[in-house]
């Protein structure tokens, strides 16, 4: 487990294999941390799967309409949808996708981003300044690493349970 500096802008992501600590860029990204934080909050994360991952590349999650669901026609839906709060303004910054960052997924509108994010598996300096960074893991990375691949995965692996350091 890492050092938890500041516990109300650190993310803890329980996977299948462990805890994953992400510290929010609250001073880069303010709308996006406090968007994870308040879906965190309300256990909106709580279950949902891993609906998009790609070796060498990243894990995309969060589709909180849609992610949760065990059946296959829902399956295939997760990474359609959102939260139903509304969408989120880009906050671009200077920082680049580097391996272990987050970032905010959205559609072909810069302003689309809502309850979904990615964790970069390697650097993806391509993304750079397209995405919002707002967070990065700073322990657990090897959990990240271990989530079964897949566009979706045949049996994706879900985030148990997603909680505010602070809370804990």
């Amino acid at each position: 487990m890492a050092e938890i500096k500041d516990p109300e802008n650190t993310i803890l992501i329980e996977l299948k294999d462990g805890t994953v600590t992400i510290e929010l860029l609250a001073d880069v990204a303010p709308k996006h941390a406090e968007r994870m934080k308040e879906l965190a909050r309300s256990g909106a994360y709580d279950n949902v799967c891993f609906h998009r991952v790609i070796d060498g590349f990243m894990a995309q999650t969060g589709d909180v309409e849609h992610g949760d669901m065990e059946d296959g026609f829902n399956l295939r839906r997760a990474g359609t949808g959102g939260s139903d709060l509304p969408d989120l303004p880009a906050e671009f910054s200077k920082l680049p996708h580097d391996r272990g960052t987050l970032g905010a997924a959205r559609s072909q509108n810069p302003n689309s981003a809502n309850s979904q994010f990615f964790i970069n598996f390697s650097d993806n300096h391509f993304l750079n300044g397209q995405y919002t960074v707002y967070g990065r893991v700073v322990s657990g990375m090897e959990h990240v690493d271990a989530i079964t691949r897949g566009e979706p995965p045949a049996t994706p692996d879900r985030m148990i349970s997603v909680k505010v350091a602070a809370d804990a």
